[in-house]
């Protein structure tokens, strides 16, 4: 047996401070829920997966509801789209609803010691990340199945090559500091 006693002041305070840092994380675990905040919202202009992979593009039966619910987007005559038509199917993306609520209601939670939760309160958060098919979840007092079509998966949460650097980035900052003196 090998026993190796550190009388160094110095390196007995470092080494507590490096104990007392790993054994109370929440300064690094808000800066990861930060920046994986951050990540995912941002997931939300690129339209893409953590991965890097697009998210598949609004149906056609989805955006001509989505246009029917403003007046003016559609010529009187024809049918055809009206220019305030296009412009609002020129700007609109698959996730980005009316409201903007998946979006803006990423948040971060820290939960005991070391564990740190990223999502979104939203109801069909999880319909959105996961996908649901035709029916899934029942039907309306009227019969017609909910939700009423398949809901193609379009992951926003996760973590992307990116998340993981900076997040080894971070943690090795955060015990590069936790260690001094």
């Amino acid at each position: 047996m090998l026993e190796v006693e550190i009388t160094d002041q110095e390196t007995r305070k470092a080494i507590a401070n490096l104990i007392a840092a790993a054994e109370n994380p929440k300064q690094l675990m808000a800066k990861l829920g930060e920046l994986l905040v951050d990540s995912t919202k941002q997931r939300f202009s690129t339209s893409t997966a953590p991965d890097g992979s697009r998210w598949q593009e609004n149906s056609e039966v989805t955006l001509l509801g989505y246009l029917n619910k403003y007046k003016g987007s559609f010529r009187k005559k024809d049918g055809g789209l009206t220019q305030k038509g296009a412009r609002r199917l020129g700007g609109k993306k698959p996730l980005i609803g009316e409201s903007g609520s998946l979006s803006t209601t990423i948040a971060y939670k820290i939960e005991g010691v070391g564990t740190l939760i990223v999502g979104s309160p939203m109801e069909y958060a999880a319909a959105q990340q996961f996908g649901m098919e035709k029916g899934y979840a029942g039907s309306s007092k009227r019969g017609t199945p909910i939700p009423w079509g398949d809901i193609p998966a379009r992951v926003f949460l996760g973590l992307s090559d990116q998340d993981t650097a900076m997040i080894l980035e971070l943690s090795s900052d955060f015990l590069d500091q936790s260690f001094r003196p």
